[in-house]
């Protein structure tokens, strides 16, 4: 082959590229066919005629051209990169034809030959759709249930450990039940794993924000921890949800008791606090924390009053409350 036909392939090649950019496929793989008769070694017009397949929505051709083109590369020692985009080609139509397994194969053998890092995308995104499909091909409410019941079961005969196994098999299998996060938040309270007793209480809350029992466990995580503001917090938005729940005024009450600070801190934020030092001013509120002081039960009787509680949470945050 003569370095002239080399030169006529390449101009050939540059025509079908223009005619490709313009969509007018049918002419650019007429120019392709030109430049592989001139210089039928070159991998790259066959890669090019490969992306007109593609486009085409031929994807058996487009594949067959690009193993070609692999074939050829070889054999004539072509660059790595070049033979990398013919692997990376084959990705591409198996991920259009949904073959998620193939496209990753195609594209891990194209970063063998050469990284990149647009490839490097392809492959970690084919990578998370095929975990996705595997996760939703695992989902069954059914069974979930059934290892949410197995899982009750350990939670009552005290045996925490193997309740949190079935309770994260119930979890995959229904990831999106929101009760199935409140038990195991609970098994991990026994366990006094406080931090992944937070974190599956926040999960559940996510799931049903409507839900009173996230609330509860997040408040008794939060007192268990010594967080008693933080406590009392969501123990006040379980009782938004349900303002007679005996279980979040007790957890309430109890935060509220357990207040404690600095004297001298504790002016501090007062004085730097106008909203506080009105609450403090308040007679109806003087009245109300001298009977915390006398009978701290009668907390209970407040808290059915919004406007009542968000002032005393205001004060617990400020360290004021401090019953013993």
């Amino acid at each position: 082959m003569t370095s002239d036909k080399q030169k006529e392939a390449v101009i050939e090649k540059d025509k079908g590229n223009a005619f490709y950019k313009k969509k007018e496929f049918e002419k650019a793989l007429e120019h392709y066919e030109a430049a592989l008769k001139l210089d039928p070694t070159n991998i790259s017009i066959m890669t090019n005629r490969a992306a007109v397949y593609f486009e085409q929505n031929k994807l058996d051709d487009c594949i067959k051209e690009c193993e070609k083109a692999i074939e050829v590369g070889r054999e004539k020692h072509s660059p790595f990169n070049v033979i990398a985009k013919a692997f990376c080609r084959i990705g591409n139509a198996y991920l259009k034809k949904d073959n998620l397994e193939k496209a990753l194969t195609y594209y891990n053998k194209s970063l063998s030959e050469h990284r990149v890092p647009e490839v490097v995308k392809k492959a970690q995104n084919v990578e998370s759709m095929i975990k996705e499909r595997e996760r939703l091909a695992y989902i069954n409410p059914e069974i979930s249930l059934e290892e949410k019941s197995k899982g009750n079961k350990m939670y009552q005969d005290g045996n925490f450990p193997d309740a949190i196994k079935h309770y994260n098999e119930a979890i995959l299998r229904n990831p999106d039940d929101a009760k199935i996060y409140s038990n195991r938040s609970a098994c991990y309270m026994k366990l006094m794993e406080y931090s992944l007793a937070l974190k599956d209480a926040d999960e559940c809350i996510k799931r049903d924000p409507t839900f009173v029992k996230g609330y509860l466990r997040k408040g008794a995580t939060f007192l268990a921890q010594k967080e008693s503001t933080k406590a009392a917090d969501a123990y006040s938005k379980a009782l938004e949800l349900d303002p007679q729940c005996q279980e979040a005024k007790e957890g309430y009450q109890k935060s509220v008791m357990s207040q404690g600070n600095d004297i001298d801190s504790v002016k501090k934020r007062v004085m730097n606090n106008p909203e506080v030092q009105n609450i403090l001013c308040d007679p109806a509120m003087r009245a109300i924390l001298q009977q915390m002081q006398e009978n701290p039960k009668a907390i209970s009787e407040h808290l059915s009053n919004p406007e009542i509680r968000d002032k005393i949470d205001k004060l617990m945050e400020c360290g004021i409350i401090d019953i013993r």
